[in-house]
């Protein structure tokens, strides 16, 4: 009896978090059965929050911030798997309800503060309430990446991503940035065919961060052990407010990974 107690207590039993009648799926598969060698995730499309979370404490001008998703990927990935006819994975949820790009046992997963704004709704937290973030909203979405990027068809895979002009009083003032580590993502030849494609603009290498594995998931988890090209793509979000500002950016990222692509499978076949 005592070990029954002492079991039940270190692992508790979730609490119910999503309402299947009101909150969508955690998880989008756009294209679920293409056969492109090109994958794409986007963890922070959503800013979706479960009903038994409310607002998580927030104003509608909070929630409608960087801090609660990455404005404009969602559009500028789905145009990008409409012209590729390639399979999409989108994340519903805010990030400030479960970071899909984190790894999920740390602090990251579900934060306090987020630019310098404090996220009630995220505080005193027990330990079954952050169980069932994680197996509702991010076990999911792991399962959908672990199962597409096995595929024997998928020899690329993209992240993508937004970043704010500024951060913690930071200015960031790179157009567009790459991010990698892995000598097998081939970050280096993709950063250098865009610097070349785009003289004008003002490109990151491994800028606005660094991929670090215990501040990302998907490109340390996924990309980097099925060792096939790779890079997180982060493009400031003030260039995709608008659906043409957004179109003009899915054409540039269209034309650049083609080519890249080409270029890979003429040398790498």
């Amino acid at each position: 009896m005592e070990t029954e107690l002492n079991s039940s207590l270190a692992t508790p039993t979730p609490e119910a978090l999503l309402n299947r009648r009101v909150d969508p799926e955690p998880v989008e598969i756009v294209n679920a059965t293409s056969t492109s060698p090109l994958l794409l995730v986007c963890e922070h499309a959503g800013r979706e929050i479960p009903e038994n979370l409310g607002t998580l404490g927030l104003t509608d001008e909070q929630l409608a911030l960087h801090i609660a998703y990455d404005i404009g990927t969602e559009r500028l990935s789905r145009e990008l798997a409409q012209a590729f006819g390639c399979t999409l994975i989108l994340q519903r949820y805010s990030r400030l309800v479960f970071d899909c790009n984190r790894p999920p046992e740390t602090a990251q997963s579900i934060p306090l503060i987020s630019d310098k704004i404090r996220i009630p709704g995220n505080h005193d937290q027990s330990i079954s309430a952050r169980t069932a973030r994680r197996s509702e909203i991010f076990e999911p979405f792991a399962a959908a990446c672990n199962a597409h990027i096995a595929r024997q068809s998928v020899r690329f895979t993209y992240s993508i991503h937004s970043f704010t002009p500024c951060l913690n009083d930071f200015a960031r003032p790179w157009d567009i940035g790459f991010l990698y580590r892995h000598p097998k993502s081939r970050g280096e030849d993709l950063l250098r065919l865009a610097t070349r494609l785009w003289p004008e603009m003002t490109i990151g290498d491994n800028e606005p961060y660094r991929i670090e594995d215990e501040s990302d998931w998907y490109i340390p988890v996924c990309a980097e052990r099925r060792q096939i090209p790779h890079s997180l793509i982060e493009v400031r979000n003030d260039l995709l407010l608008t659906d043409d500002g957004c179109q003009e950016w899915s054409g540039r990222l269209h034309d650049l990974l083609s080519h890249f692509m080409d270029i890979n499978d003429a040398t790498h076949p």
